[in-house]
């Protein structure tokens, strides 16, 4: 295979390093989750475990992505080869209408605005949350540690308190205006009227003790329980659709992964209502035809055609991104090798071409990420989030937590596939990937970003098999999205690439990024773990070396008087 660097316009440089490690890996956006997952692993959980201990606190010190009153997805694999996706994505309330809102536009951009912001900001905004319910399911399932365990960093960081990270303080500067519109959110994220800024230490007392509340009572305690009356009578109040009812009856569903293959690798993602399995299988089917290593990353002829294919499953995307209980979605043509064939048919590789996307989902790309791994063979990618930047941007007072904004998800019109329905999931573009080759991991990925994240995704990809990159690498390289409007290509991206693209009839735009911070980590035959995260978003990758003592080893009797000492 071509060297990349041979071929890339560019050479782009990698920002952070990757760490290698055999004993367990984790990869999350915040420095001080990956250190729970880690201290979790080290205290005998496995990466189940740990995942759940990451997500607690990344609740704490990334409040703006990700809460337990969010929604997400998780791809498991477990030392047993089971594998598995389970959804905890949110749902619509029960007494939500398919003409809750009212819509300013039928065209785009405007196409998913509603009067008043009322399916963004505030608590008609608010969808039933799956997020809890998930992670303290899964961890009873499939981990070893209780629940009082899992919890403990996310309560000592809200309890003690940690410093404001620049990415944190750009994000609650960019929400200020609206978090100042809700007194409890605004005390903590912008005490006296400012927005806290780098450096600074936030504490959240009434979270930590939400958290112990949640540590000693389970999940229960807001599924029906004493907490969940309390979030419930408050929204009630302020004209939220979400009841006590909702949070009784809400289940989260444990589902098969999607399959595909990629030049011999098996691509593995989540299904409907997450579109991103299906959709990276897709686009990789339609490029597969095509030598991209010889082509060269980076190269013109290489991104016109990522570029084509992403606006063809554009073209598709709307077909499969609804909840599957509601809508019949077309999952096994979409990733069918023959749809593929018959897609690539009209690529013209000398110019930009029209697939008529359908209409662009109002998706949030403000998420959190975690692949985690331990030395058994337990192996999660798993995508959470609370959707915008700090969800609805309501707090609960007296509790700390932070409401979704799931509802922004669906098409205020009726009558479509993506229209709200009272139970309805939300659709999301998740996209958490293994591949494995002769049925072992390889690698393992996942980011937020929105609707681009399955362009990413699959690009990482693209870098791991035909461009031989370093998974340090394969995270950190440009990125370029489309969906049928303009080519966003990340200023890493070569002029002279841009100027080729631009001749070829793509109307470019050049972005600071395409999507969030990339969690990833590579799998080596010998046992040995490569973690590595992006510079889009706080990541950092820690991993477990060394191990215990030698069996049998101690220090009584003293070692020189053992029967074994020769004189």
């Amino acid at each position: 295979m071509a060297d990349w660097r041979s071929r890339a316009g560019s050479p782009f440089m990698c920002e952070k390093t990757s760490v290698t490690a055999t004993r367990g890996m984790a990869v999350t956006n915040h420095p001080l989750a990956s250190a729970a997952a880690v201290e979790i692993m080290a205290a005998g959980g496995n990466a189940v475990d740990a995942t759940v201990a990451a997500l607690f606190t990344l609740t704490v010190v990334e409040p703006m992505m990700v809460g337990i009153f969010g929604g997400g997805t998780a791809l498991i694999r477990l030392a047993d080869g089971r594998e598995m996706v389970i959804d905890g994505l949110s749902t619509a309330p029960a007494a939500a209408r398919p003409d809750s809102y009212r819509p300013i536009s039928d065209t785009w951009p405007d196409y998913m605005e509603t009067e008043g912001r009322e399916n963004r900001v505030g608590p008609k905004a608010i969808a039933v949350p799956g997020n809890l319910k998930a992670w303290c399911e899964v961890a009873e399932r499939f981990g070893s540690l209780g629940l009082d365990a899992l919890t403990e960093p996310a309560i000592r960081h809200a309890a003690r308190g940690f410093r404001v990270t620049p990415y944190l303080a750009n994000c609650i500067a960019d929400a200020a205006s609206d978090l100042a519109l809700d007194p409890a959110i605004a005390e903590v994220f912008l005490p006296g009227g400012r927005p806290l800024e780098a450096g600074a230490l936030l504490v959240q007392g009434d979270y930590a003790q939400t958290l112990r509340r949640i540590a000693k009572d389970g999940p229960g305690l807001l599924y029906g329980g004493a907490l969940g009356r309390e979030i419930a009578g408050h929204l009630e109040g302020a004209g939220s659709f979400l009841r006590l009812s909702d949070l009784e009856a809400y289940r989260t569903i444990e589902r098969e992964p999607v399959r595909g293959t990629y030049r011999g690798v098996e691509i593995m993602g989540p299904p409907p209502p997450c579109s991103g399995g299906v959709h990276t299988i897709q686009i990789l089917n339609m490029l597969e035809a095509f030598d991209l290593g010889a082509l060269g990353f980076g190269s013109p002829e290489t991104l016109h055609l990522v570029l084509e294919c992403l606006k063809i499953a554009a073209a598709d995307r709307r077909a499969a991104t609804a909840d599957p209980a509601f809508v019949n979605v077309p999952q096994a043509r979409l990733i069918s090798k023959d749809y593929a064939a018959l897609r690539r048919q009209e690529i013209d590789p000398a110019r930009a071409g029209t697939y008529a996307p359908g209409i662009v989902s109002n998706e949030s790309a403000n998420t959190t990420h975690v692949t985690i791994a331990d030395a058994e063979g337990n192996l999660v990618t798993s995508t959470q989030t609370i959707n915008s930047l700090f969800g609805s941007r309501v707090m609960v007072p007296g509790t700390g937590v932070i409401c979704n904004n799931y509802m922004s998800l669906f098409d205020p019109h009726p009558g479509f596939a993506l229209s709200l329905q009272p139970g309805k999931r939300i659709t999301s573009g998740i996209t958490a990937l293994i591949g494995k080759r002769d049925g072992k991991p390889i690698f393992a990925l996942g980011l937020p970003g929105a609707h681009r994240i399955p362009a990413s995704a699959m690009q990482a990809v693209l870098n791991l098999v035909d461009h031989g990159m370093s998974v340090q690498e394969a995270v950190e390289a440009p990125r370029v999205f489309s969906w049928g409007q303009e080519a966003e290509l990340e200023r890493g991206i070569a002029d002279g690439a841009r100027s080729a693209l631009e001749s070829l009839g793509h109307e470019v735009a050049a972005v600071d990024h395409v999507a969030g911070g990339m969690c990833a980590i590579a799998f080596e035959p010998d046992g040995t773990m490569t973690g590595a995260a992006c510079w889009r978003a706080d990541g950092v990758p820690m991993g477990m070396g060394g191990g215990l003592a030698r069996r049998g080893t101690s220090f009584w009797p003293d070692p020189r008087l053992s029967k074994t000492t020769t004189s």
